[in-house]
């Protein structure tokens, strides 16, 4: 057995390289696309880029009664489980056909969806002459964005 601490460092470097996770594993990139996650574009060259977070610190920031500053880390957390509550149970969102995210991830958004058209088909029916057509809810988009990127045009 030799005694690696007489080897030269350069030596111990490289050999601790060619095994190691940085070699033995693909890109994070490689791992999303291979998920199916894709790339966000709205910050370009940004490794910490999550645009529906900062969407929602950007709400949060600009809220009328924003504090300057917070008088003690409980009063943060106190003013930000108030606020995140609202956002996220309360508040109906236009991007996601005017549910609340809660609706929208524990699956209640079809059941509201159904008591919504059963709504707007009795308005219809009592007074038919308010509406050009039969009225529809909202339809929850399939894809969700912040900032959508302009659509790839093909060259033939």
């Amino acid at each position: 057995m030799t005694n690696r601490s007489a080897w030269p460092k350069s030596l111990l470097d490289k050999q601790k390289g060619i095994r190691g996770t940085s070699m033995t594993s693909k890109p994070v990139s490689a791992l999303l696309a291979d998920l199916g996650v894709t790339r966000s574009h709205s910050r370009p060259r940004v490794s910490n880029d999550n645009p529906f977070s900062e969407g929602q610190f950007k709400t949060l920031k600009y809220l009328p009664n924003f504090p300057d500053r917070f008088e003690s880390l409980a009063h943060a957390r106190q003013f930000c489980a108030g606020f995140f509550y609202e956002y996220n149970y309360v508040h109906h969102h236009s991007g996601i056909a005017w549910h609340t995210p809660a609706s929208v991830h524990f699956g209640t958004a079809e059941t509201i969806d159904k008591a919504r058209q059963t709504t707007l088909t009795a308005a219809y029916h009592d007074h038919p002459e308010r509406f050009g057509r039969r009225p529809l809810p909202p339809q929850m988009p399939t894809q969700f964005w912040i900032n959508q990127p302009a659509p790839e045009t093909q060259i033939n």
